[in-house]
């Protein structure tokens, strides 16, 4: 199995920035890809970004440019860093890991960490 316990959300001004990080655990060698979700109340969960195990990255489009996933494979630890942060930021954001064990896939959810983004 496999375990991702997400930190670095609170609160930040318009226009400041904060550096979420997602750290793995367990079966660490079937990752195929880790990744940024993020939901407000009454509305489904959005994907922000995503990181292969080649490191190959995905964005949401409307992000592209503001937020910037990366990886440390010493520490099995992925992060976003979210800058120049808007009051539409504001959400529950969660950390996915998704792979193959034992011919398997699995996907794991974290806890989800708060970011709220103040006018």
């Amino acid at each position: 199995q496999v375990q991702v316990v997400e930190s670095g959300g609170g609160l930040v001004q318009t226009g400041g920035s904060l550096r979420l990080s997602c750290a793995a655990s367990g079966s660490i060698f079937s990752i195929n890809a880790m990744g940024w979700f993020r939901q407000v109340p009454g509305k489904q969960r959005d994907m922000v970004a995503i990181i292969t195990r080649n490191s190959t990255t995905n964005y949401a489009t409307s992000l592209k440019g503001r937020f910037t996933i990366s990886r440390d494979n010493t520490k099995n630890t992925v992060y976003l860093q979210m800058n120049s942060l808007k009051p539409e930021d504001t959400a529950v954001y969660y950390c996915h890991a998704a792979g193959v064990i034992a011919g398997r896939y699995f996907g794991s959810w974290g806890q989800g960490t708060q970011v709220t983004v103040s006018s």
